[in-house]
């Protein structure tokens, strides 16, 4: 499942180069990863009120062209690795044909105490990866 979200550059993400500063980019990609858990069903305020958290242990992100005030962006968000405490989204940002930018987040589910844990099975979905 692909996940998609559309944005607009403003103008204060930009930087003294006029393009997106490279720090916003993490900011677009977890907006995107949030829409893609909720376009799954994961029940993110659910996970949080019993105590769990999902906390990004890496990411890595190619740059591959600057994006500008008023560029319209696509985000794709997908699972692309799971493993029984974390999993990898890739991501790939756009502004029609061209590619802005390409990320890989991992994630790792974390119990009330901060240390990794299976996802409790009302927490679980295969949709994860």
């Amino acid at each position: 499942m692909v996940s998609e979200r559309k944005i607009t550059v403003r103008t204060y993400e930009c930087d003294s180069y006029s393009h997106v500063n490279n720090a916003n980019y993490l900011n677009y990609l977890e907006y995107a990863r949030f829409e893609f858990l909720r376009d799954i069903g994961f029940n993110y305020q659910g996970m949080l009120a019993a105590g769990y958290g999902v906390y990004v242990a890496r990411i890595e992100i190619d740059y591959k062209r600057p994006a500008v005030a008023d560029d319209e962006l696509l985000i794709q968000s997908w699972p692309i690795k799971r493993g029984a405490v974390s999993g990898v989204i890739a991501q790939k940002i756009t502004r029609g044909a061209d590619v802005i930018a390409e990320a890989k987040a991992t994630w790792v589910f974390v119990g009330k105490n901060g240390v990794p844990v299976r996802l409790p099975p009302e927490f679980d979905t295969p949709l994860l990866g």
